[in-house]
């Protein structure tokens, strides 16, 4: 069943970046903030970063592509879409669970020594001028831009009158019996408000009596943004009853909806009507063992997730402070969960201009390529018996990974696949293809992780999709989320039993690996063939294995296998000088690992991390992190790979995988890390991928030691180099090997 977490016991979770169990919290995990012989760096605010405000200088940097001209105009939207979507998952789970731990009165502070009642202060403080600068964006630079372009983003007041009268007709025919007005007096009591639903404070008067508040949902059946015909057009469809419009206009639904309010309230005055939108607690716990059947308890925790907490209150700039009080105290909100604007409520609603079909005013399309290796009639088993291959998505297409368990599906000599799952999305051609497999007669055994935040309800209906087809489904480790990525092929051929495996940073999603940056390798080294079928009888069975030969495996030794390379290339530059660390990740704040790479670079190791999102380190302090640089690439495409680089003196290791240096992914998850190495495949990765994105000129922002982040323009004589544009262009290197 599911219940409310308790704060005293857990932490929430970031979504985007973002996925239950999340965090605990600091009483569950941190320790004590003096330093002891053992360990000589003291924790405090001089030395670690707070996480939710280094999220959020995350989120600016995405606010950046907004306001980049460079950026294609629709583009521009998509990412101050992705913006106000990010801080809707930020405020559903991290600062729901910052409040719950400011109510629980939890006293241990994180590393960097900040109370939940002052990182929820901060959080505001950093987020208004971002909000300022969105809504800017959007009402001074976006919306001209776009009525240049011809797409035409009106106010109700800008209609003409044919266009307000079709859009009346509409209303009543379409939107007017979806409609449900809710009064609030002691007669009704006060309703609830979905979760990130748009809303009109109606104010109404009878005659005779005082005004009256009721409170009306915006349906979430239609578009936010209604599309209408031109002005010209518009008698003309009225007369041939026509709905069907095809010119890149649009008005806000609500705004229609306000403009109509005259036929929901007869024989009242409508004195106002003002937009509001809440956000709600999203994070809500499984116990796990007590739970008889998870996917009925996953069911049931998705349907009770729209009813927690509300955290956040967005009203319009010219809501009345009475109206805004009613609102505070019914919801019990404090005055720092409101956030007035200047609209639109909800900037995560205008990715639906992105479907707009304007191929000019979007980024070019490219054509993802296949290896030389894989474009050929030749099996793809016989293909990898003879090389390693190395995929970079989006540069290379994702079809090679549909291919693999196709084949493997329809091949003969197959006798089992086995695969993890946790973001597969609708529509999935991987999960077509398992199914097909045990159609074919394989032994098909699948891990579907059903506590991948926010995508619970795509992954429950596969789960009971392929467990009505016989394959075997289990849902992970009790207390662990599986966030590993792996595909077993078990074959037999002439010379016996051989295992086929494909490993990767990313999703067993070609939507995602359209737009995500990730690696995926084939294989079948014997011992990363062993090591992954001890992981798969981990994931379906009873077993302890906490060893393996070659993959790093969270919980069990991860970190500690991580914390030994980084003392190890301490021991090497203490012999040879050349100490040399490369990093690139999403999110950098487990404690342990700051601290290591703080006492590599007070050694005189050279590190240099490349970090997307958060980084709880603070680079560049004199005596502390001197040799630590740390940038951060957002462009085109999320950057999502994780690869870790030891120069160990010459006998250089690079290690890949699902894993970022985070607690959950460390204490609460089921990772792995894997190596290459194939040395020619492992060059080309180190230069062409790893090296080749620190030069970086266009798109990385060097990380200054206030957390900030600074663009990093091209020296004199210095080509601008966008390293995502030019890996469409000319990428592929790693294939020549």
């Amino acid at each position: 069943m599911p219940r409310r977490a308790d704060p005293g016991l857990r932490q929430a979770l970031p979504l985007a970046l973002m996925e239950p169990p999340s965090e605990p919290t600091a009483a569950a995990l941190e320790e004590e903030t003096a330093a002891t012989p053992t360990d000589p760096i003291r924790e405090g605010p001089e030395r670690f970063i707070n996480r939710e405000l280094s999220w959020q200088r995350f989120n600016e940097r995405v606010l950046e592509e907004a306001l980049d001209d460079e950026t294609p105009l629709l583009d521009r939207v998509n990412f101050l879409s992705i913006f106000g979507s990010n801080l809707d998952e930020h405020f559903m789970i991290r600062v729901s669970g910052l409040r719950r731990q400011m109510e629980a009165a939890v006293v241990k502070a994180p590393p960097d020594g900040m109370t939940p009642a002052e990182q929820l202060a901060a959080i505001r403080a950093q987020l208004l001028p971002s909000l300022k600068k969105a809504h800017k964006c959007w009402h001074n630079d976006l919306l001209g831009g776009l009525r240049e372009a011809g797409i035409m983003v009106l106010r109700y007041d800008e209609l003409k009158r044919k266009q307000r009268k079709l859009l009346r007709r509409y209303f009543r025919t379409e939107i007017f019996p979806v409609l449900t007005p809710l009064a609030s007096d002691p007669g009704h009591p006060f309703p609830h408000i979905s979760n990130l639903s748009v809303n009109l404070a109606v104010v109404v008067k009878e005659p005779g009596r005082e005004e009256r508040f009721a409170r009306l949902k915006v349906p979430q059946t239609f578009p936010r943004l209604l599309e209408i015909p031109a002005e010209e057009k518009a008698d003309e469809l009225v007369k041939l009853g026509l709905e069907e419009i095809t010119s890149p206009n649009y008005v806000w639904l609500e705004e229609v909806v306000s403009a109509n309010l005259d036929l929901l309230f007869p024989g009242v005055e409508v004195v106002a009507a003002y937009p509001f939108r809440i956000t709600r607690d999203a994070d809500m716990d499984i116990e796990e063992d007590e739970a008889a059947d998870l996917l009925s308890a996953m069911s049931e925790y998705v349907d009770q997730r729209r009813f927690g907490s509300a955290i956040r209150l967005e009203i319009d700039q010219d809501m009345p402070k009475p109206i805004e009080a009613l609102l505070t105290q019914n919801l019990r909100l404090a005055p720092f969960s409101v956030y007035r604007t200047k609209g639109p409520i909800g900037l995560a609603d205008l990715r639906e201009l992105t479907k707009v079909d304007r191929p000019e005013l979007k980024f070019p399309k490219f054509l993802p390529q296949t290896p030389p290796a894989l474009n050929t009639d030749e099996s793809i088993f016989s293909v990898i018996r003879k090389r390693n291959v190395l995929l970079y998505h989006p540069y290379d297409s994702f079809q090679p990974v549909v291919n693999f368990i196709r084949e493997a599906a329809n091949d003969p000599k197959v006798l089992a696949i086995k695969q993890s799952l946790y973001r597969v999305g609708p529509n999935s051609p991987i999960v077509a293809t398992l199914l097909a497999a045990r159609e074919n007669g394989k032994q098909v055994a699948v891990l579907v992780e059903l506590k991948a935040r926010f995508d619970e309800e795509n992954n429950i209906t596969w789960a009971r999709a392929l467990e009505r087809r016989g394959v075997h489904v289990v849902y992970g480790v009790v207390g662990l989320k599986t966030h590993a990525k792996a595909c077993l092929v078990v074959r037999r051929e002439q010379d016996g039993i051989r295992r086929y495996v494909h490993l990767g940073t990313g999703n067993y999603n070609p939507v995602t690996a359209r737009m995500y940056t990730d690696l995926g390798y084939f294989t079948c080294d014997p011992d990363i063939a062993d090591d992954v079928t001890d992981l798969f009888n981990v994931l379906t069975g009873v077993s302890l294995k906490s060893e393996y030969r070659k993959l790093l495996v969270a919980p069990a030794s991860m970190r500690e296998a991580f914390l030994g390379r980084i003392d190890r290339e301490i021991e090497q530059h203490q012999k040879n000088g050349d100490g040399h660390l490369v990093f690139k990740m999403n999110s950098l704040t487990d404690k342990p690992c700051i601290k290591a790479l703080y006492k590599a670079s007070q050694a005189g190791v050279r590190v240099d991390l490349q970090i997307r999102g958060i980084c709880c380190l603070r680079p560049e302090v004199p005596g502390l992190s001197d040799n630590i640089t740390v940038t951060s690439v957002v462009g085109r495409f999320l950057e999502h790979t994780r690869i870790f680089y030891f120069h160990n003196g010459g006998d250089e290791e690079i290690l890949t995988g699902s894993a970022d240096l985070m607690g959950r992914n460390l204490n609460r998850r089921m990772e792995t890390l894997f190596p290459i190495d194939d040395p020619a495949i492992r060059d080309a990765l180190r230069d062409e991928v790893l090296f080749f994105h620190l030069r970086d000129n266009a798109k990385l922002r060097h990380m200054r030691s206030d957390g900030s982040y600074e663009r990093t323009e091209p020296g004199d004589d210095e080509p601008l180099l966008n390293t995502q544009s030019h890996l469409i262009a000319k990428g592929g290197a790693w294939h020549q090997v």
